[in-house]
């Protein structure tokens, strides 16, 4: 008992002598958990002495809470190098620069709360009115047209502080990607330094133009996605939130920022792929890839729905472009069409007089005049000679109809009035010339496929009236139920043929005063066959000169308002901006095809001075521009080099490097070509700047390609000797990416009063249009 009594006190003594001098070498006793992070603190043992139980046990100690903060100075050079560039002279030239016509236009109408409509999201034009709200700007200033001198009322600074910022924070961000990306600060530094020194991207930040803000949302929003692939546990779904949001808010500046988001889509799915090759359970990839993707799907969304939320919201008022949205949104705002409650009764009778409106696409309404159609068409077919009905695009008293029931004489309206019903047949006499609606087996003027419509004159020449209509209601409750002013979509269908009037979207001939052209279609169920009646009174005298008083004397735009719902106003908001998309203006004189994009063939003239030859072209920095296009096809050759290579068995590359380039190229080389391909299929006016997404991307994926010969030349012995060949190389290179920048600043600031031979000496290709003043 006393050996054990003694060994027992020998062992304590030794558990205390090593505590304390644990202990000693700690100073603070939270290290001893710093040095073995990770792992839980052991427990204590009961006769361990009572110092040492006070520094372990955690329930008794105070719980620290530290500060982590690096702070990069490279970034923040960069962000002041992009900021001096972006914002020098940024009130020059004080002139309107070429579509900050348009935007300027659509700050003033917020600032009034007068709606507008536009074919891209409002994002953009939102965050202009809100730096222009703040700098005092009063939406007074009338954007006739470029070049027009601003006045001093107009904030000039605050109008292009937005793409200004959001062009320096470029410049910041594409640095922070390519540290991501690649393996050398030097590239990502390269990167920043090639965007920061090109020119179009600098013009596109000086002035009230979306581009730069748009390309912010999407490379931040890629670097969120990116951050989160790389990242474990509850900061993966921080910094995919954070990116989802950025990806929203880039396709609600423009709709291209979709290829952005399709990118980022990519990204999160291979990522997804690559997880299927691991030991987790099915339940767990289920649910990671679930999670994901609500957040990439609803995040994204629900930013977009927010801007439209708050851009209808800001825009309650009638305007000049309320004619493109149907009857009943142009109702909802305030000084816009009557409300079906006043002014106008709601069911349409025997005896209504109507306007139908094309409820789809285009907006035009069911018109006739007393002028016919030709005996024959240009290509020798035959018309019926009758009364020409057209879909005209203005309001017109030639544009009212008279509902009739074909059994009655009388036009007059009844009391009670005999509402017409879904499934009725009803006769349509033009308001003015008195004459019926027809169609009949007739090749159209312009789509000889479909049926002939007509107002029917009696020739007596064999050709009867077929003038019977069945009104179809589409939106009805059921089946009794009634035609209505503004909330009914109706199709008229004619009863002999079983077509339907319908909008064929041609336009007419020079006899048809170029109005578009209305035909009897057999596909009963296209969109472009359904009508709304827009504006509506009864017929209240028989006489035929009172009737035409009457229809030319009426008030055609009331001003009450009704209520439309957000949601209601929204979907037709999106379909209008898809249907009018093909729209866009074509033929413009700086227009260009995307296979002239890569070469730089063509530069836009933003402005000139009416004083002076100084002036303002979108054009690139050519060093870095055509270098870009030729990474593109150096990085698709090593492609398919180490593609084939890997094959082969052959090892060019160790495992890391090559998975390196591969994801470069899914994010880079992918990025590019997903912003470029798609403007080969638009049927749309193109121009320079539409390629500047792709640009980016395409820069990055040049710095990259540096990044990676370096490597190569790193990688082996026999090869390092030409390292410092190449630095060398890479720096006179940029030497003439400066002196190139600094060359074609003054087609960017436009400060610059150049003489003839000083635009003859910047016009480096045939192909650009510079444009000389010819001096007195």
């Amino acid at each position: 008992m006393d050996i054990d009594k003694a060994i027992r006190q020998r062992k304590n003594k030794k558990k205390t002598s090593d505590v304390n001098e644990t202990i000693e070498n700690y100073k603070n006793p939270s290290e001893l958990f710093e040095k073995e992070e990770g792992k839980q603190p052991v427990e204590c043992e009961s006769g361990s002495p009572t110092k040492f139980t006070t520094v372990l046990n955690c329930e008794k100690c105070p719980t620290s809470y530290y500060l982590k903060l690096e702070i990069d100075v490279v970034f923040f050079i960069l962000l002041l190098l992009a900021l001096w560039t972006r914002l020098y002279s940024l009130e020059e030239p004080r002139y309107i620069v070429f579509d900050e016509l348009h935007y300027g236009r659509y700050v003033s109408l917020y600032t009034k709360g007068v709606f507008f409509f536009d074919a891209h999201p409002p994002l953009g034009k939102q965050l202009l009115y809100l730096a222009g709200r703040m700098g005092g700007y009063d939406g007074n200033f009338t954007f006739d047209r470029i070049g027009s001198p601003y006045t001093e009322s107009v904030p000039i600074k605050a109008l292009r502080i937005v793409p200004a910022i959001s062009g320096s924070l470029l410049v910041s961000i594409a640095y922070q990607l390519m540290l991501k990306i690649s393996t050398y600060q030097w590239t990502a530094v390269l990167a920043a330094l090639l965007i920061l020194l090109e020119n179009s991207f600098l013009a596109q930040s000086k002035f009230m133009l979306l581009e730069s803000i748009q390309l912010l949302f999407g490379l931040c929003g890629i670097y969120c996605v990116i951050k989160s692939t790389t990242k474990m546990g509850p900061s993966t779904v921080v910094w995919l939130c954070i990116g989802a949001i950025s990806l929203g808010c880039c396709f609600s500046v423009k709709y291209s920022g979709f290829y952005t988001y399709y990118l980022a889509l990519f990204l999160v799915g291979r990522q997804m792929w690559h997880r299927i090759g691991c030991t987790e359970s099915s339940f767990r990839l289920i649910l990671s890839v679930l999670w994901r993707l609500c957040i990439l799907i609803c995040l994204p969304l629900a930013v977009y729905i927010g801007v439209f939320y708050a851009h209808l919201a800001m825009l309650p008022k009638a305007g000049p472009h309320d004619s493109v949205m149907t009857s009943a949104f142009q109702a909802s705002l305030q000084g816009g069409l009557a409300s079906i409650t006043r002014g106008q009764p709601l069911h349409v009778c025997h005896g209504s007089q109507i306007t139908l409106r094309h409820s789809h696409g285009r907006t035009c309404w069911l018109h006739s005049h007393a002028h016919v159609y030709p005996v024959r068409y240009t290509d020798g077919r035959g018309s019926s000679h009758q009364q020409q009905v057209t879909c005209y695009s203005f309001k017109d008293v030639n544009n009212w109809w008279i509902v009739k029931r074909p059994d009655q004489a009388s036009l007059a309206v009844t009391n009670p009035p005999d509402a017409i019903r879904h499934g009725d047949v009803v006769q349509l006499l033009h308001g003015i010339t008195s004459r019926a609606l027809n169609s009949h087996d007739v090749a159209a003027p312009v789509s000889p496929q479909s049926q002939e419509v007509s107002c029917y004159i009696d020739y007596n020449v064999s050709m009867p009236a077929q003038n019977l209509w069945r009104v179809e209601i589409v939106n009805r409750d059921n089946e009794d139920a009634t035609w209505d002013s503004i909330r009914s979509l109706v199709r008229l269908i004619h009863v002999d043929s079983g077509s339907a009037l319908r909008f064929s979207g041609r336009q007419l001939p020079s006899w048809g005063f170029h109005q578009h052209e209305v035909v009897a279609d057999k596909v009963v169920t296209h969109q472009d066959t359904i009508w709304n009646v827009e504006e509506h009174r009864y017929t209240k005298a028989e006489d035929r000169r009172e009737r035409e008083r009457e229809l030319v004397s009426a008030e055609m735009i009331p001003t009450a308002a009704t209520q439309m719902s957000f949601w209601a106003k929204f979907m037709e908001l999106q379909y209008k901006m898809i249907a009018h998309a093909p729209d866009a203006p074509s033929g413009h004189m700086f227009a260009s095809e995307p296979t002239e994009w890569p070469l730089l063939a063509r530069s836009i003239a933003y402005w000139l001075s009416p004083h002076s030859n100084a002036q303002i072209h979108l054009i690139g920095n050519l060093v870095t521009w055509y270098a870009g296009s030729l990474s593109v096809l150096f990085y698709s050759g090593l492609l398919a080099f180490y593609a084939i290579r890997q094959r082969r068995s052959c090892e060019d590359l160790p495992i890391y490097a090559l998975q390196k380039f591969y994801n470069a190229g899914c994010i880079l080389y992918l990025g590019y070509w997903l912003h470029y391909l798609p403007y080969f299929f638009m049927d749309r006016t193109l121009f320079l700047h539409h390629y500047l997404p792709a640009y980016m991307f395409k820069i990055l994926l040049l710095a990259f390609v540096i990044d990676h010969i370096y490597y190569i030349l790193q990688l082996r012995e026999k090869t390092r000797a030409l390292t410092n060949m190449f630095i060398m190389g890479v720096v006179v290179w940029l030497a003439y990416i400066v002196l190139t920048f600094i060359k074609f600043s003054v087609l960017t600031y436009g400060n610059t009063d150049l003489t003839e031979n000083d635009l003859i000496n910047l016009r480096w290709k045939d192909t650009w249009d510079f444009i000389l003043h010819k001096r007195s």
